[in-house]
């Protein structure tokens, strides 16, 4: 018998993968009859195929390489379908009676969620909490008032979002809930990077966090930003010593202001051929990031800069470090760059320097102090 990897969709957006023992593939959005924890549940069929391999690889939700262990079993029927539609609408009713015995106990935290499993031999409930919750008596009430095996899952705020759906400020469906495959966390850095407003309400998402699309372009702004000149560097040009206003990443555009404060606006390849004429220093990352493959005007600032530099039968490399914070020549060979003196030792010649401590230990103890005389004793001479 064939086997085949499906994954499943359930309420919430949640999403787990098993095994089609069968060779006919059902189809997609179709629903299906799955191995659930003690029982069965229902579920609509997500993708298949390569695309469910390579999903299942590459998916907080997958197993990797391994192969999954529960399995699909049948398509669902009518009557499967209908028992699923009356579950889904009591859900909500469950939710409400969980928060009024949560209020009864002084809990806090918050019930978002109740999904009950197809065979009604589970019922789960999704909460969201600040610290951490003792609800061991919450649970022994929920089971007996629903008569059933109750399950606590406590999630974040990003995942709450997830899995309620809704709509952002964008007008569309949640990425998280749509298409997003994993939850990454979002630091303040990066809309630091992309020059965005740090005001939080501008933006944050649903969910009182940084939005989860502020990682979409950041990796763009970081290497755009490489290829140019820090700001507030000065630089040698033409016009004599300037500093770097801003950059204008999307126009290849850069900024500066001479020492008489006035400004103008060149292009990044003017920049570069104006500094390598000048003999002035340029910031390393910018000589690092400009490649041919990159764009026509990059093309043509690299090979102004090789051409100069046949001209003058400069066949050295530059010296370039990624990770430098200061300014290099820009002609400087990597054999030019400062060396040991000679009659130093090698670093592996070195003794290791030993540093010495005061002798004995703590006051009071035994051992030799103060120039290697005795040390008191506490008791009488």
């Amino acid at each position: 018998m064939v086997s085949h990897v499906i994954e499943v969709a359930f309420k919430g957006n949640r999403r787990e993968f098993y095994l089609w023992e069968s060779e006919e593939i059902p189809a997609v959005d179709a629903l299906v009859i799955v191995e659930a924890d003690r029982g069965e549940d229902l579920g609509r069929v997500h993708s298949i195929g390569d695309l469910a391999l390579k999903r299942n690889r590459g998916t907080p939700h997958g197993t990797g390489e391994e192969v999954p262990t529960r399995k699909a079993r049948r398509l669902a029927s009518t009557d499967d379908v209908r028992k699923h539609d009356e579950l889904r609408s009591q859900d909500e009713d469950a939710r409400r009676k969980a928060m009024e015995r949560v209020r009864a106990n002084s809990l806090v935290m918050k019930v978002s969620d109740a999904e009950w499993q197809w065979d009604r031999k589970k019922l789960t409930f999704y909460f969201t909490a600040e610290k951490r919750v003792d609800f061991r008596t919450l649970v022994r009430e929920l089971a007996a008032a629903f008569r059933t095996r109750i399950e606590l899952k406590q999630i974040g705020v990003r995942d709450e979002a997830k899995r309620l759906d809704g709509i952002g400020r964008c007008g569309r469906q949640y990425c998280s809930a749509s298409w997003l495959p994993e939850l990454r966390p979002v630091s303040l850095g990066v809309a630091k990077d992309q020059r965005l407003s740090l005001n939080p309400t501008q933006i944050s998402g649903a969910c009182g966090r940084l939005m989860c699309s502020l990682r979409y372009e950041h990796e763009f702004y970081v290497q755009a930003r490489r290829r140019f000149p820090k700001e507030g560097k000065t630089v040698r040009t033409s016009l004599g010593e300037e500093r770097v206003v801003s950059n204008d990443i999307f126009r290849e555009r850069v900024v500066l202001r001479n020492t008489e404060g006035e400004t103008r606006t060149i292009p990044l390849s003017q920049l570069l051929q104006e500094s390598e004429a000048a003999g002035g220093t340029i910031t390393p990352a910018v000589l690092q990031r400009i490649e041919p493959a990159t764009t026509p005007a990059n093309a043509d600032a690299w090979s102004s800069l090789q051409e100069s530099r046949a001209e003058r039968g400069d066949d050295t490399a530059l010296a370039v470090d990624d990770d430098a914070e200061g300014e290099l020549p820009a002609d400087e060979p990597v054999s030019q760059q400062p060396q040991a003196k000679t009659g130093a030792p090698a670093p592996s010649d070195r003794r290791p320097h030993r540093r010495r401590g005061r002798r004995g230990g703590r006051r009071n103890r035994g051992g030799r102090r103060d120039g290697g005389g005795p040390a008191k004793s506490g008791g009488p001479e």
